[in-house]
């Protein structure tokens, strides 16, 4: 732990794949930093996603990694959205405490025809966004959804926040793709960034959120008392700092997460924590894609053996490619069963 009192600082200063905790005592507010680099672009490279499709699921993997992270027990946390835009389909994992995977279902035609400008509002269009956290089989599911009404993933989080957990929150994500190098023998590679932050006051009062002001007042008039609006000053303060943030200060490998919470909370103090690493790994194997088959009928099973009579089943998250013998399959079942 360290007090970001200058920007040269603490040992993972410039680190990619890495998630930084933070606290701003005076103002009350915690939260993390998470910047993706090799981990990010493996993912989004596997599967030569258009650019604007890339950006998408980038995002939707620092969002899945800030929310993940902060898991206290060895478990899984899950971002799925289903939606009817060109993007209909997006699935993130996060496996406490460090492995991160991802997956998106597009309509090519659709993508293109939304340009290279679109958003991730408009590739998602209108559905609902699912985070699940899972505790293993021993242990109680929890999924909170958020509509999905034209907004993209930042706004969805804050609408999550304040409807499901209802705690002040302010989420930022970047992605962008870096060049190094000129002309044919430049490289380029994916980075994904974010910071979640929360007002955590001692006061539960203070945390409340402001209310909606009713909407039957007559014209002109104005709240006499407007207690039930008015949003905590540290709250406002630290929003305030946090909407400065641009982009490139969340995915340039020379702006350090350190550095960037010196930029902003410096006149107030901001401790950091150690930080902790995050990589990209599947959970698939043999035993898992076993285990799927299983739960087939016989007539199913036989359906799915192709017309060089193997069963080919392929990772939708890391591309693996599982070539199986059909007899060896059977074999294992009524092995199984029978044990």
């Amino acid at each position: 732990m360290s007090d970001t009192s200058s920007p040269q600082s603490p040992a993972a200063e410039g680190r990619d794949d890495a998630i930084l905790p933070f606290a701003v005592e005076p103002l009350d507010v915690r939260g993390r930093v998470v910047r993706l680099g090799p981990s990010v672009d493996t993912i989004l490279r596997r599967h030569g996603y258009p650019d604007t499709v890339a950006r998408l699921l980038g995002e939707a993997a620092a969002l899945t990694v800030l929310l993940g992270s902060s898991l206290k027990f060895e478990g899984r946390f899950q971002l799925q959205t289903k939606s009817d835009g060109p993007v209909d389909m997006v699935v993130v994992d996060f496996e406490a405490p460090d492995r991160v995977r991802a997956t998106a279902r597009f309509d090519a035609g659709r993508v293109a025809e939304a340009g290279p400008r679109a958003g991730t509002a408009g590739l998602l269009g209108h559905g609902h966004l699912a985070m699940t956290i899972d505790q293993g089989s021993a242990q109680s599911r929890y999924q909170g959804v958020v509509a999905l009404e034209g907004q993209g993933f930042e706004e969805a989080a804050h609408q999550y926040f304040r409807q499901s957990e209802q705690i002040p929150t302010r989420v930022r994500l970047a992605v962008a793709e870096k060049v190094e190098g000129g002309g044919e023998a430049g490289s380029q590679s994916w980075r994904a960034g974010g910071l979640l932050m929360q007002f955590l006051p001692h006061s539960p009062e203070r945390a409340r959120l402001a209310d909606l002001p009713p909407g039957d007042l007559p014209e002109g008039h104005a709240l006499l008392d407007d207690s039930a609006t008015r949003e905590d000053d540290a709250w406002v303060e630290a929003k305030s700092l946090v909407a400065t943030i641009e982009d490139h200060e969340l995915v340039d490998p020379t702006v350090s997460s350190e550095r960037l919470l010196y930029r902003l909370f410096h006149e107030r103090g901001v401790r950091v924590y150690e930080a902790q690493g995050v990589h990209e790994a599947c959970r698939c194997s043999r035993e898992r894609v076993m285990g799927m088959i299983r739960n087939f009928s016989a007539e199913e099973r036989r359906e799915i053996v192709g017309d060089d009579g193997r069963i080919g089943i392929t990772c939708e998250f890391c591309s693996r490619h599982y070539d199986l013998d059909p007899s060896e399959v059977e074999a294992e079942i009524v092995g199984g069963a029978g044990g």
